[in-house]
């Protein structure tokens, strides 16, 4: 007898649809699961022997055999545990084979057979429903991520006595109903909180409406990390769809919180400058998303940036540069979203002093030129805007002038994004394309040619070119300007110092 269930696996962050194809034939009693699957998955054989037997239904007789298709793509982790489970079920009939192939379903089995969540439930169902499956079973701790997707029927079961009584007709009890979630706002504060760095902050204001990277360079207790973690009180909520993307990769990355449900925060992103590559831009035996990943329509914060492996640093090139990371392994290619701005803090010198009016600098021009060889000009060539930030007299700290608060530059920031959407939909103007950039619709003709002339004086490279009138062109929209004029040029021009000079 031939039974079919349908469960889901993830690739990336999406979500793949799995047959759970389960047959027997008279012979001596064998189980095998075949169709690439990995070693947790083998090991489901005798999770589901157990948890059939001690949950009080009979074991299928004969040879059994299980096919996941499609057989080209891998199955990781215990997903697959309840699918199983009731694709077996099904074949001599203690469940009806007819309803099972309208449900879709995904939990591990304890030997009891009680349901256990699992990691990447959100882009599973994603997947279900675009492959029109809209009745999903899942263990309970998953039914809240599940109920995520909109227009589908999410049962929540605790045993694996309770799918089956879903199947039997009794599922209306176990339709989920969403508990109550928080939206929980991340914030460090205001930048109405920051005495002077006016400088800065409107750099910051620019990066926001933009998209673009940012590198600070000052001395130690200048307030480089203090003003990056206040750079998210002035980005805009996220959308709906970009809420729906960031989830899906915390949900694939094990890291979903039930208690919050959809990320409405942009992330914030701040590893530790010992962090590894894989850590970084994500990977492993069994990839998972990096903190590039999880830092999606959010911050990255690199602080101490030369103090980060080279290798380490050298990887982000391609995620800052596509906004997507490619994982290459034996068993097939993975990409991850990593549309993140980039924000890095460094010193000036090793000891941190070069060019502060109150401390000598200790380091000779060799250690400075080691110090700042670490970072190499291809990754420079990405970060479109660099600030010098430099420590405050104690007299503007004590007496510190009315600044603006957050929710009046996020007001701006927000602004600056809508022409921007209303012009390329879905694409900051970090991302657009360098013949939209040149376009007669967007600059005037002056403005090119003085921002070619300061291109080939300061000898910067075609993607620097490209960069320099990206922020430029945000710089325009903050002012309401439809073209990218002469002072928005040599505005943008000031942001694009040479920290190897």
């Amino acid at each position: 007898m031939l039974a079919l269930a349908f469960s889901a696996t993830t690739l990336g962050v999406d979500g793949r649809i799995i047959r759970v194809e389960a047959d027997s034939a008279p012979g001596t009693p064998m189980f095998t699961i075949i169709g690439l699957p990995d070693r947790a998955l083998a090991e489901s054989r005798d999770r589901v022997r157990a948890a059939i037997c001690n949950a009080g239904f009979v074991f299928p007789a004969g040879r059994l055999l299980v096919n996941l298709a499609p057989a080209d793509l891998r199955k990781t982790g215990p997903s697959f545990d309840l699918p199983l489970t009731l694709a077996l079920l099904a074949i001599d009939e203690q469940i009806p084979r007819s309803v099972l192939a309208t449900y879709a379903s995904f939990a591990e089995l304890a030997l009891d057979g009680t349901a256990r969540g699992v990691s990447g439930v959100l882009p599973m169902v994603i997947g279900a429903k675009e492959a029109g499956l809209q009745k999903i079973i899942v263990a309970r701790a998953n039914a809240d991520e599940a109920a995520l997707v909109a227009g589908m029927e999410i049962y929540a079961i605790d045993h694996l006595s309770d799918a089956v009584a879903i199947l039997l007709g009794h599922g209306q009890r176990f339709v989920h109903v969403p508990s109550e979630r928080h939206e929980i706002v991340l914030s460090d504060g205001d930048f109405s909180e920051v005495a002077g760095q006016a400088i800065a902050k409107r750099a910051f204001e620019i990066a926001a409406a933009g998209g673009h990277n940012l590198l600070l360079v000052g001395p130690p207790g200048c307030g480089k990390t203090m003003l990056a973690r206040r750079f998210p009180s002035i980005l805009p909520p996220m959308t709906d769809a970009e809420a729906l993307g960031v989830t899906a990769v915390y949900s694939a990355a094990g890291a979903f919180d039930r208690t919050v449900g959809l990320v409405r925060t942009r992330p914030f992103r701040a590893p530790h400058h010992t962090i590894t590559q894989q850590a970084l831009v994500g990977g492993g035996s069994i990839p998972r998303p990096g903190e590039a990943s999880l830092a999606h329509h959010g911050v990255l914060f690199l602080d101490e940036l030369p103090e980060f492996g080279r290798s380490t640093l050298e990887a982000l090139r391609q995620p800052a540069e596509e906004g997507r990371v490619t994982i290459s392994r034996s068993a097939g290619t993975i990409s991850y979203p990593a549309q993140f701005t980039l924000l890095v803090a460094m010193n000036p010198c090793p000891c941190g002093m070069r060019g502060s009016r109150q401390h000598d600098c200790r380091c000779d021009d060799q250690a400075i030129a080691r110090y700042r060889q670490k970072l190499s000009g291809p990754l420079l060539d990405r970060i479109d805007l660099t600030i010098e930030v430099r420590r405050l007299s104690l007299n503007v700290l004590e007496n510190p002038a009315a600044t603006e608060p957050s929710v009046a530059i996020r007001a701006r920031v927000h602004a600056a994004r809508e022409l921007q959407e209303a012009r390329h939909p879905g694409k900051l103007n970090a991302r657009i394309a360098p013949s939209v950039l040149r376009s007669p619709e967007s600059i005037s003709a002056s403005a090119l040619s003085m921002a070619m002339q300061v291109s080939e004086r300061a000898q910067l490279s075609a993607r620097a070119f490209d960069r320099l009138l990206r922020v430029a062109r945000t710089i325009a929209d903050l002012a309401g300007n439809a073209l990218v004029q002469d002072d928005h040029i040599a505005e943008a021009c000031t942001y694009r110092a040479n920290i190897n000079r």
